[in-house]
């Protein structure tokens, strides 16, 4: 499982941008910690914004 800023890191873009993506609800966490940790799983991640792009594309 991956930090914010690690999944920001590796997808190349702000951690900013992470957290706006899950606040408008393009991507979902794999898991938040008990102190409310977000916790991501980098292939889900990439799968969520691959569905994200083809509904735009619609």
């Amino acid at each position: 499982m991956l930090t914010t800023g690690e999944l920001a890191q590796r997808l190349g873009v702000a951690p900013s941008t992470v957290r706006n993506w899950h606040r408008a609800g393009i991507i979902t966490p794999t898991f938040i910690t008990a102190g409310g940790h977000l916790r991501w799983d980098e292939d889900e991640v990439r799968e969520q914004l691959r569905k994200a792009r083809e509904r735009d594309d619609r």
